[in-house]
């Protein structure tokens, strides 16, 4: 008799592999492995191990909606292929759950005939959102002399500017040993020790994309 794991397994090798086409790494491939390994820890974390999925740092935001693009065009072996960046600005409420209408509405982005909304994700604004609903773990990260009165104060992480979001990063960290927060230097690590599930309590964004993920990969 089959079991469920076992039935799950065999789903996932049937429908091919989920491939999720990331926004970040720049053009380094330094920073690229970086950014392949902060996405796979934290996802682990959040219960997927065993069942992940695929990530392709493509460095910048253009490039990964080229990438899965192509992807989308062409999936070989039944592969899916989702998409995830940073959403840059504010997303208009009549866009929740609809993110190709943000992406065309500011990049000019056509949703490819062969995808679908669950396949497109949004960092709010920017990744570093996640970071301000894990203040303990950026405390830990940069140490003594980090300002945490100095980070965007609001609940909701999504209502945060980008703007802020960076401006209150280099002022709470501008006299730390570890320097002003940068994103090479510093992102991808902070990445890997945050909290998935505070991430996902104070995103709906970041929750959405855990359900779609579990969807795909855990079959439920």
């Amino acid at each position: 008799m089959e079991k469920r794991g076992d039935r799950r397994q065999s789903l996932v090798e049937a429908m091919g592999q989920v491939k999720i086409y990331v926004e970040g790494g720049g053009d380094q491939k330094k920073l690229k492995t970086a950014c392949r390994k902060a996405f796979s820890k934290f996802f682990e974390k959040a219960g997927f191990k065993g069942h992940m999925p695929k990530f392709i740092a493509c460095g910048s935001r253009q490039n990964a909606f080229d990438d899965f693009r192509t992807a989308v065009n062409s999936s070989p072996n039944g592969d899916i292929a989702f998409l995830l960046v940073d959403a840059e600005s504010s997303v208009n409420i009549q866009y929740k759950d609809i993110p190709w209408s943000h992406l065309k509405q500011r990049d000019d982005w056509d949703k490819p005939d062969r995808a679908s909304d669950h396949q497109a994700h949004l960092m709010v604004e920017v990744m570093e959102a996640w970071f301000i609903a894990d203040k303990e773990t950026l405390i830990d990260f940069f140490g003594q002399n980090f300002n945490r009165n100095a980070l965007p104060k609001q609940s909701d992480i999504e209502a945060i500017s980008k703007n802020d979001i960076f401006n209150g990063l280099k002022s709470a960290t501008s006299a730390t040993q570890k320097g002003i927060y940068s994103k090479g230097a510093h992102s991808f690590t902070i990445l890997e020790n945050i909290d998935p599930q505070k991430i996902f309590k104070a995103s709906p964004w970041a929750e959405r994309l855990r359900k779609k993920l579990a969807e795909e990969l855990l079959h439920y």
